[in-house]
């Protein structure tokens, strides 16, 4: 049994992995950048620390991201009154297009899976995702 789902979680991961690469080659985004865009597009503005957090990367990391996606102009940040340490980072109306194209795409994939399962199978599918996210990761 154990070694069954570790190969066919592989695989899974594998396939998306594959399937999301072919999707970002289109554009001019690498997968860091793309999956930031997801964030914020989906969170609204943040900052540095809690952009790096939802990413599961450090500050640094982010940082770096965070430079190349206000080189493209997909996003900006600024410094906010109470601390000019502290930037908020938020996407431009590029990076919200991009956002929502991106995000399309997710829910396209999302309908493909769902279609080859039933009902229950679904809301099961979604049960255990909600607490591997919640529990392991």
């Amino acid at each position: 049994m154990l070694t069954d789902l570790t190969y066919e979680l592989f695989r899974f991961y594998n396939g998306f992995a594959s399937w999301e690469g072919s999707v970002i080659k289109a554009s001019d985004l690498s997968v860091s950048e793309t999956h930031a865009i997801e964030i914020l597009g989906e969170y609204g503005q943040m900052n540095m620390r809690q952009l790096a957090e939802k990413l599961g990367v450090t500050t640094g990391t982010i940082t770096v991201t965070v430079d190349r996606l206000e080189k493209k102009e997909y996003a900006r940040r600024q410094s906010t009154l109470e601390d000019r340490r502290v930037y908020i980072i938020s996407l431009t109306d590029k990076g919200k297009q991009v956002f929502e194209e991106h995000h399309q795409y997710h829910l396209s994939l999302t309908e493909q899976i769902l279609s080859v399962l039933t009902e229950e199978e679904s809301n099961h599918l979604l049960s255990i995702a909600k607490k591997l996210n919640n529990e392991v990761f």
